[in-house]
């Protein structure tokens, strides 16, 4: 089993990508039913003031530090990760071995018709993947997407609502659902459709992808101030802990 490390309040897996992909490959192989997580700075800050959210998170089979700001503030607590592990990645690698191993996906999430037009493309690059079931993220009952899932017959369910609502609806409603594995993917749906472009490998390496994300879509910036907030935030709590 890998080691967790506390990160301001979080406990995530210390995995690279190809050991997460493995885990989740194992998670598969078993009866119950596992829920995934991908916090980045932005969703650890909202856990640090959300008594719940934070422990629906730590709640989670696999927490995974996506973003470069837990990679940052790992350092600083003295605890580094093996690994940035970018949801959308890991989600692509659990839907290539989806293809492999026969398991049926499910998309929930995103506007109308981005989840149909990702799940086109993840079709073209991984012949033979089966999509269960397909639905946007515009439902009011959740009963009725549960029962959707449910009768699909899907080993794996991408839940791509956005940041808290992904990680409180699955959370909510685990002991429902029928599935192997969720995961909280929150904006991937529009990476694989396309609609989203993600950063050049160069801001990627840099560390730079949030910058990008916000030159590409300036609207962000009130939530970009998570980041610095975050980050203070971990050197005043690890200062405290010395």
């Amino acid at each position: 089993m890998h080691e967790k490390i506390s990160i301001y309040g979080i406990s995530y897996n210390n995995v690279t990508l190809d050991e997460a992909a493995a885990l989740a490959e194992k998670m598969l192989e078993e009866e119950s039913n596992h829920m995934a997580v991908t916090p980045n700075a932005e969703i650890a800050y909202m856990a640090a003031h959300d008594v719940e959210l934070g422990r629906i998170i730590n709640s989670a089979d696999l927490v995974v530090a996506d973003g470069i700001g837990v990679v940052y503030a790992s350092r600083i607590y003295g605890t580094p990760v093996k690994q940035k592990v970018p949801g959308v990645e890991l989600g692509e690698r659990i839907l290539s071995l989806a293809a492999e191993k026969g398991k049926m996906v499910f998309f929930l999430g995103a506007k109308p018709g981005v989840a149909e037009l990702a799940a086109s493309k993840i079709s073209e690059r991984y012949p033979g993947i089966v999509f269960a079931g397909i639905r946007d993220g515009y439902f009011k009952n959740d009963e009725d997407v549960i029962d959707e899932i449910n009768k699909s017959g899907a080993d794996i369910l991408f839940v791509c609502l956005g940041a808290p609502k992904q990680e409180l609806w699955m959370a909510k409603n685990r002991d429902k659902l029928n599935v192997r594995l969720m995961l909280g993917l929150g904006g991937s749906l529009d990476s694989y459709a396309g609609t989203v472009k993600r950063a050049p490998d160069i801001f990627i390496k840099l560390g730079l992808e949030w910058f990008y994300r916000l030159i590409k879509e300036p609207k962000r910036a009130g939530r970009m101030l998570a980041l610095p907030k975050y980050m203070f935030a971990v050197i005043f709590d690890a200062m405290r802990k010395r």
